[in-house]
């Protein structure tokens, strides 16, 4: 296949066109680490909840970065990168854990849990043979680390100073939809994770694709938890890279679906137990589907009572891992926390609902690789990249293709 290098340029049209090479150029994986997540973005680390009690720790990402978030012995959140100054290995190696200090494995360097080097193993040698250099200062090749923010219970990092202050970096409309359901501490319910052939860029289009969502997804149209006919609407930030996609539960939506003979609107199905779709209206406002993301790496999903987050890690080209955590809240009663895990069997890798959104970015990313030259045509709604009243629309798709081509210089 032809070199990205020779073909590079994004097309004249803008934003309605999206260019096949951005997904198959092995050259942006190492720029996109660079101009994105160790740029001036937010990425999504991981809940305060991860870190339940002081002295507890977690893995997470920074893109491709393995990352460590810590909670240390006064509350305080720490995030380094999961490397050790010495031969670069990592230093966690189980998903979560309790620890006053880590201690890498291969030849016990320590460190403290904001990532400071606080000891070398036989630094000074034995019996005054071998060891290190008087000079030699091994805590200036320690691991780099993160600045954090939390917010509601979510917990961001980034490695640039230039990132502004987070809330500025949402902006108010993106801020005001996560207060909405990140409204008390959280309890969690349960993690899982799935690989995705298919280069993270993809993904993202996709949770921001809300023309999709009642067209690929048979279960959402067939048992009417969401049709584009029902009210709702699309928001996007000013930088483009965030959004929120919502519909309001209440409305059913018309027979459009089954009019136009849609595979996604199959008739005489039932459900064998109905309880499966029982919800109440926890949030007071109606809206029964909420799907926010924030750029470049985070979605918070509310389908119903189910509620999680999400969390996508680069894996190079072609490959990304998808981390979902679900999530209920500390003042739930056991009936609201019976309905919230009932319901997560309609998302993630198996989900009735989530399933689909594996296998179709997968499918682009088959397609487009012998064809870099050509291009996506993105003009459902037009071609801004403001928020409409409706779902018929690809502008929080155009709005991320905005927010990737000022990071990316492109």
């Amino acid at each position: 296949m032809r070199s990205a290098r020779n073909v590079r340029h994004w097309p004249a049209e803008g934003l309605t066109r999206v260019p096949y090479w951005v997904y198959c150029d092995s050259d942006l994986v190492e720029q996109e680490q660079e101009r994105i997540f160790a740029g001036a973005t937010w990425s999504f680390l991981c809940l305060a909840a991860d870190l339940p009690a002081p002295n507890t720790y977690c893995r997470s990402n920074l893109g491709a970065m393995p990352v460590v978030v810590t909670r240390d012995q006064a509350g305080d959140l720490h995030a380094f990168e999961n490397r050790c100054a010495h031969r670069g290995s990592l230093l966690v190696l189980s998903e979560k854990g309790e620890a006053r200090d880590i201690t890498c494995v291969y030849h016990n360097w320590c460190y403290d849990l904001a990532g400071n080097l606080t000891a070398v193993a036989f630094r000074k040698g034995l019996g005054g043979k071998g060891g290190m250099p008087a000079e030699c200062r091994p805590e200036a090749h320690g691991p780099r680390k993160l600045r954090l923010q939390a917010l509601c219970g979510l917990v961001f990092g980034t490695l640039s100073a230039q990132t502004p202050p987070l809330e500025r970096y949402l902006g108010p409309d993106i801020l005001a939809r996560i207060k909405r359901v990140m409204r008390a501490p959280v309890k969690l319910l349960g993690s899982y994770s799935q690989m995705l052939p298919s280069n993270w860029k993809l993904y993202m289009e996709n949770v921001k694709d809300s023309y999709h969502a009642s067209l690929l997804h048979t279960f959402f149209t067939t048992f009417r938890l969401n049709r584009l006919s029902q009210k709702g609407a699309i928001v996007v930030s000013e930088c483009g890279g965030h959004h929120v996609s919502y519909s309001l539960a209440a409305d059913s939506g018309g027979k459009e679906y089954e009019q136009a003979g849609m595979r996604s609107a199959q008739q005489g199905f039932g459900l064998e137990d109905p309880t499966l779709l029982d919800s109440v209206d926890e949030f007071g406002d109606g809206i029964g589907l909420q799907i926010l993301s924030v750029f470049p790496n985070f979605v918070l999903q509310q389908t119903r009572n189910s509620l999680a987050v999400r969390r996508l890690v680069p894996q190079g080209l072609q490959k990304s891992e998808l981390v979902w955590t679900c999530f209920g809240f500390t003042l739930d009663d056991e009936e609201m926390t019976e309905r919230r895990l009932r319901q997560a069997n309609l998302i993630g890798p198996a989900g009735y609902i989530s399933m689909e959104d594996g296998a179709a970015p997968s499918f682009v990313q088959r397609a487009v690789a012998t064809a870099p030259d050509l291009v996506s045509v993105v003009e459902m709604g037009g071609a801004d990249t403001t928020s409409q009243d409706n779902r018929v629309t690809e502008a929080a798709v155009r709005g991320f293709w905005k927010s990737y081509r000022e990071h990316m210089q492109l």
